[in-house]
């Protein structure tokens, strides 16, 4: 049986996280971050996030309208696109010194300006050298990725997917690090809230590693934050949680169908899933075809407050074609087929499929 305060804070993270569509820059500046994926299942995870939070969204407007927005491409718990502000709290980080190569690529990035990676491997060879995976990568992609995470170079735009380099420029002023810190943890939080406390706790740690060593572990960061009023904790079914320190109010979820991406902040934490919608799901993708359960980029299916089941959508020529699998029984009410269809209309319409959604 579902609890009141887990129905409470399930309908938090609706809430906090299916806002009212508005502008592109708004809704990134509003999540703070949205994750990237290269797969297209229908569409990449971004645009797929996207599209239930920006009015008149298509896919690829993202990567068409980035060189003019306030956002970059780094990394925060994963891969993607952050709004200027969060950009600000992730840099510095420490590490070794610069190599030789990256020291020649920085410089001849600074010199060229937008630079695509070809012309570096053109200028610097193809050489090969073992990846952080026990794969291998080009040296120069290498020495790429890691200029652009330490934070000396940029993504300027894309060329056919391809990121684009520029030069980062320095920042005059930083925050202290104790305070970047905590805005840091609450970057997190503001996107996944309310975050079950070993999640928080599993992001947290290795950022305490690799960026703020000498701020002791996470829990005691937590803790000391919760002791501030920074953050604010829930307890449901015994699992504790971690959200802003506004109050929740009580919220209705709208009746409405949404397909979900993977790595949508709603579904984002396997771990949050399962207690809240009490079924385990899986990102498939690269799970062998047989022993896949739901299916190759299975996106979990919202209906009001409860994720139901899953869609798998795939284009075939101009048509798309949608697949769903059901937890339980398949809803039979009209409510549940007429909004079924209408999410099916945007998914086409977003996917420029057709004129109109209704």
């Amino acid at each position: 049986m579902t609890t009141e305060k887990l129905r409470r804070l399930r309908s938090y993270a609706i809430a906090n996280s299916l806002f009212k569509p508005v502008t592109l820059q708004a809704a990134i500046r509003r999540l703070g971050f949205v994750q990237a994926d290269p797969i297209r299942a229908p569409a990449r995870a971004q645009d797929l996030i996207l599209r239930h939070r920006v009015r008149g969204y298509r896919a690829g407007d993202l990567e068409r309208r980035y060189p003019a927005l306030d956002i970059e491409e780094d990394y925060l718990y994963a891969y993607g696109f952050v709004s200027r502000e969060t950009w600000r709290l992730l840099h510095p980080r420490q590490a070794a010194e610069l190599n030789a190569l990256e020291r020649k690529i920085l410089e001849k990035v600074r010199e060229t300006g937008e630079t695509h990676p070809a012309q570096l491997e053109k200028h610097f060879g193809s050489r090969r050298v073992i990846n952080a995976w026990g794969g291998n990568s080009k040296a120069t992609t290498h020495a790429l990725d890691n200029l652009h995470y330490r934070g000396f170079l940029r993504i300027a735009r894309r060329e056919n997917g391809i990121r684009i380099y520029a030069a980062a420029t320095p920042r005059s002023e930083q925050l202290p690090p104790a305070e970047r810190l905590r805005k840091r943890v609450l970057a997190v939080v503001n996107i996944l809230a309310p975050v079950p406390e070993k999640t928080l706790q599993t992001l947290t740690a290795p950022l305490l590693r690799r960026s703020f060593p000498g701020f002791g572990g996470a829990c005691a960061v937590l803790s000391g934050m919760v002791r501030t009023g920074e953050l604010r904790e829930e307890t449901a079914d015994g699992l504790n949680y971690f959200l802003p320190p506004v109050k929740m109010p009580a919220l209705a979820a709208p009746g409405r169908v949404r397909f979900l991406a993977p790595f949508d902040p709603l579904v984002w934490d396997r771990r949050r899933f399962e207690h809240f919608w009490k079924w385990p799901y899986r990102f498939e993708a690269y799970t062998p075809s047989a022993k896949r359960l739901r299916g190759y980029y299975a996106m979990p299916l919202l209906w009001g407050d409860s994720v139901i089941g899953w869609a798998n959508a795939r284009v075939a020529g101009k048509r798309l074609n949608v697949e769903l699998g059901f937890i339980a029984k398949r809803p039979g009410d009209k409510n549940f087929r007429s909004e079924l269809e209408s999410e099916i209309g945007r998914l086409e319409t977003f996917l420029n499929l057709r004129a109109e959604a209704g």
